[in-house]
Parts: C-alpha cells; structure tokens; sequence
C-alpha cells in the first residue's frame, strides 16, 4: 500500500469515528430517566401447595377398574375379527370419505367399480375387494354407489360390523 493511499485511508477511518461521537446527548437523557425511575416492589412468586395423596378404599363404593355392565350384558359377544394376516390392498391405505367411485366397467358379466384416491391414482375394485381404514369389504356395486361391511371395535374389546358405502361423484 502506497503513502498516499495510507493517508487517505486513515482520514476516511478518522472521519467515520468521528461521526460516532456526536448526537449522544438523546441516549444519556433516556439512560437518566430510567435511572430516575422509582423502583416497584414484584409479587413473590406464590408458593406451591404440598400433594396430598388420595388412598382409595373400597368400602360400599364400586370397584373403578370392574365393568358396570356383567359380561353377558355387554351385546353381542362373537368371535368376528378382522383379519390382520392378509396382505392389505392400495386402497386400504386411504380413509373412505378420501376415496371416489368415478364410474363402472362391465366386463365378461362381471361389474367393476373405477374409485378415484386422494393421490390422483384410479384403481379397479369388484366385489370382495377391501379399502377404507376399517376393514371394509365390498358387498355390492351399483351405478349409484359401492356399499361395504366395515368391521369396526364396539368399544367392550370386541368388533361389529356396520355398513358403509361410497357414493359416486
């Protein structure tokens, strides 16, 4: 680097420094008046009341972890099970209010139903095909509609059956 290039560079840095000084009248007043300021007391913080535990005697009351309900009260105790072994098909993947019928092909006597999924794809289900998230059959195509037996859990450990169907778009 040069001597004049150096001097140059020098009184620019001298220059800018400078300019820093100034105007710092404004920031002292403000740093003054909040020194001025009267201190305020802080709530303490409230204390934490002590657990008391709770030892649940029985007595006449009843027992919380026996069911209301005798066992043969309870509906209809049947051994239906959806089957966890098979290989679950494409449209099992998607909820049934996700899915489309979006139209029917009658093949060799046989109907199939065209349902539309949420990613776009359109599959080819008949009769004793499965979708939908709940173990859902296909029992009939219509025009209008694909109906299924769902087999859902009926809330006592075991699971029903219910009917459910696909309306075309």
């Amino acid at each position: 680097m040069t001597r004049p290039s150096l001097a140059w560079l020098l009184l620019g840095a001298s220059l800018t420094l400078s300019a820093c000084s100034s105007g710092m009248s404004d920031l002292e007043q403000w740093v003054a008046s909040v020194k001025a300021r009267k201190n305020t007391q802080i709530e303490p913080i409230p204390q934490i009341k002590q657990y008391e535990a709770f030892a649940y005697v029985a007595g006449d009351r009843r027992d919380p972890f026996v069911p209301t309900q005798p066992e043969h009260d309870r509906g209809p105790s049947n051994n239906l099970r959806p089957d966890l072994n098979r290989n679950k098909e494409a449209l099992e993947e998607f909820p049934l209010d996700a899915l489309k019928l979006v139209g029917l092909v009658n093949y060799e006597n046989r109907i199939y139903g065209m349902v539309k999924a949420p990613d776009g794809v359109i599959h080819r289900v008949t009769i004793g095909n499965h979708m939908g998230q709940n173990f859902g059959t296909i029992t009939k195509i219509t025009e209008g509609e694909i109906t299924l037996n769902e087999i859902v859990a009926d809330g006592f450990g075991g699971f029903t059956e219910r009917l459910a169907t696909l309306a075309a778009e």
